[in-house]
C-alpha cells in the first residue's frame, strides 16, 4: 500500500509509456477547439473591411432600365381668336390615340477623384483593425492553450488524489479490522472501534467527493481538448521557455503580450477616425458618364440615344454642427484608447508579479511537501510501533495516517500548481503559442486569407468572386 501511495504521489513526475502527452492534448485543442475556430472566423470577417474601404475610390458601374405599356390620346384644337371659344367642336383639328411599349436602358459609370482622403484613411484604419483582430486571436489562442494545460493537469491531479483516497479507505478498513480484533481481545475499548469506524466513513466520503471532482475535471477536459482523457502522461513545467528574471518577464509582458498590442492598434484606429471625420469638411470630386437609349417614350416609332460625361463637385458648407461634434467625439475616443494601452500594461505587470510569485511559491511547496511526507511516514511508523507496546492509542494512529495523506495530497497539488504557474507566466509574457511549445500542428496564418481578399476587385454576384 505504501508503494501504491508513493507511486500516486509522484504521478506528475513519473514516466508513462504510450500515454497521451500534454503537447498532444494541446495539439488536439489547437486543431479542434470551437473557440479558436470562432476567433479565426472573426479575423477573416475583419479582413473584409480592407477591400470594402478600398472600394470607395474605385469606379461604380450600374445599369438601369425599364419596360412598360403606355396608352396615349392626343387632341389637336384651333382657337377662335375673335371669341376664344375652345370648346366648340368645329374647332377640333384632330384626335390621335394609340398604345406603345416605352423602354429605356442607361449605363452609368462614376469614378471618384477626390474625397478629402476619407478612403485612404479608412483603409489605413481597416488595416489597423485587422492587426488588432490578429492580436486578439493570439490572445484567444493563449487562453485556449492555457485552459488546456489547466484541464490536463486537473485530471492528473484529481486522478492521483482519488487513488490516494481509495488507498486510504483500504488502509482504514484494515485498521478497523485490526482494532476490532484487539477490542475482542480486550486490548482496546469500543471507543477505539468507534473512532476507527468514524474515520473509515469519513474516508469513504472523501473518496466520493474526489470521484465527483475528477468527473468535473474530465468534463472540462472534454470541453477544451475535444476528446475524453484516457491514459495521461506526466505534465512537465515550461521552465525552459520562461524569461530568466522577473524584470525580463515584465518587459516581455509590456511589449509582446497581445492585449497590449491589440490596444495599441485600437489606438491607431481611433487616431485615424479623427482624420476620417475631418474629411467631412472637405469637398469631393467625381466623374460621371452615362450612356442611354430610349424607345417609344413619346409615342410609337421614336427613339433617342445619347451619352454624357459630367464632373460632380460636392462642397459641404454647414451641417448644423454635427461634423464638429463627431470630430470632438473622435478625439476623446482616441485619448481613451491611448489610456487603454497604459491600463493593459499596468494589468499585465500586476499579473506577472502575482504569477511569478505563485511559481516560486509552488516550487517551495514541493520541497516542503516532500520533507513533510518523509517526516509523516516516519511518524506513522513510530506511532504504530508504539501502539503495539501500548504507548499510543488507535486515535494516534488514525491521526498519523491522516497527516500522511494530507502531505501526499499537498505534494500532488503543489506539483500541479507548479506546472500551471509556469505556463501562466509564459502566457502573461505573451509567449504561449503553438510555435513556442513546438506542437505537432501547422500554425494558423491569418495573413493567408488577408492576402487573398486585400486587393480584390471582383463582386460575388457579377463575377462569382470570393
Amino acid at each position: 500500500m505504501t508503494r501504491l501511495c508513493v507511486t500516486l504521489c509522484v504521478l506528475l513526475e513519473a514516466t508513462t509509456v504510450h500515454a497521451e502527452t500534454l503537447n498532444g492534448a494541446l495539439t488536439a485543442a489547437y486543431r479542434s477547439n470551437p473557440i479558436l475556430h470562432s476567433g479565426r472566423a472573426a479575423v477573416r470577417a475583419e479582413d473584409e473591411n480592407v477591400p470594402r474601404t478600398r472600394a470607395q475610390m474605385r469606379p461604380r458601374v450600374g445599369v438601369e432600365s425599364y419596360l412598360g405599356v403606355q396608352q396615349r390620346r392626343s387632341v389637336s384644337s384651333a382657337i377662335d381668336v375673335n371669341n376664344g371659344n375652345v370648346w366648340d367642336p368645329s374647332y377640333v383639328q384632330s384626335i390621335q390615340a394609340g398604345r406603345s411599349l416605352p423602354r429605356s436602358a442607361t449605363l452609368s459609370v462614376e469614378q471618384p477623384l477626390f474625397d478629402g482622403f476619407r478612403a485612404t484613411n479608412s483603409t489605413h484604419a481597416a488595416e489597423a483593425g485587422v492587426f488588432a483582430a490578429r492580436q486578439r486571436l493570439r490572445l484567444t489562442e493563449q487562453r485556449v492553450l492555457l485552459d488546456g494545460v489547466v484541464a490536463y493537469t486537473n485530471v492528473l491531479r484529481d486522478t492521483a488524489v482519488l487513488g490516494l483516497h481509495r488507498n486510504n479507505v483500504a488502509v482504514l478498513d484494515e485498521q478497523l479490522r485490526q482494532t476490532r480484533e484487539r477490542a475482542a481481545a480486550g486490548q482496546v475499548t469500543v471507543t477505539d472501534v468507534a473512532q476507527a469506524e468514524a474515520r473509515l466513513a469519513a474516508g469513504r466520503s472523501q473518496a466520493a467527493i474526489s470521484r465527483a471532482t475528477l468527473d468535473t475535471s474530465i468534463a472540462a477536459y472534454r470541453q477544451v481538448i475535444g476528446n475524453e482523457p484516457k491514459e495521461l502522461a506526466p505534465a512537465r513545467s515550461a521552465d525552459r521557455l520562461l524569461p530568466k528574471s522577473l524584470a525580463e518577464a515584465e518587459r516581455a509582458a509590456q511589449s509582446e503580450h497581445p492585449l497590449v498590442l491589440a490596444a495599441a492598434h485600437d489606438a491607431d484606429v481611433a487616431d485615424l477616425a479623427i482624420r476620417i471625420a475631418e474629411a467631412e469638411f472637405l469637398p469631393s470630386v467625381s466623374m460621371v458618364a452615362n450612356v442611354f437609349t430610349q424607345s417609344d417614350v413619346d409615342g410609337r416609332n421614336n427613339r433617342a440615344i445619347g451619352a454624357q460625361v459630367l464632373g460632380r463637385l460636392s462642397v459641404p458648407i454647414y451641417a448644423g454642427g454635427a461634423t464638429s461634434a463627431r470630430i470632438r467625439q473622435a478625439k476623446e475616443s482616441a485619448g481613451q484608447k491611448r489610456f487603454d494601452v497604459d491600463v493593459a500594461r499596468a494589468e499585465l505587470t500586476a499579473s506577472m508579479r502575482s504569477n511569478w510569485s505563485a511559481l516560486q511559491s509552488a516550487s517551495a511547496q514541493i520541497v516542503a511537501a516532500r520533507a513533510q511526507i518523509a517526516a509523516a511516514e516516519r511518524a506513522l511508523f513510530g506511532v504504530r510501533e508504539e501502539a503495539k507496546a501500548g504507548l499510543r492509542t488507535t486515535l494516534d494512529i488514525l491521526n498519523a495516517q491522516r497527516e500522511l495523506l494530507s502531505a501526499r495530497i499537498g505534494l500532488i497539488v503543489a506539483q500541479r500548481d507548479r506546472v500551471v504557474a509556469s505556463y501562466t507566466v509564459l502566457a502573461v509574457a505573451g509567449r504561449l503559442s503553438a510555435g513556442s511549445l513546438a506542437l505537432n500542428v501547422e500554425e494558423y496564418d491569418p495573413g493567408t486569407h488577408f492576402g487573398e481578399v486585400d486587393d480584390k476587385w471582383s463582386d460575388r454576384f457579377l463575377f462569382n468572386g470570393r
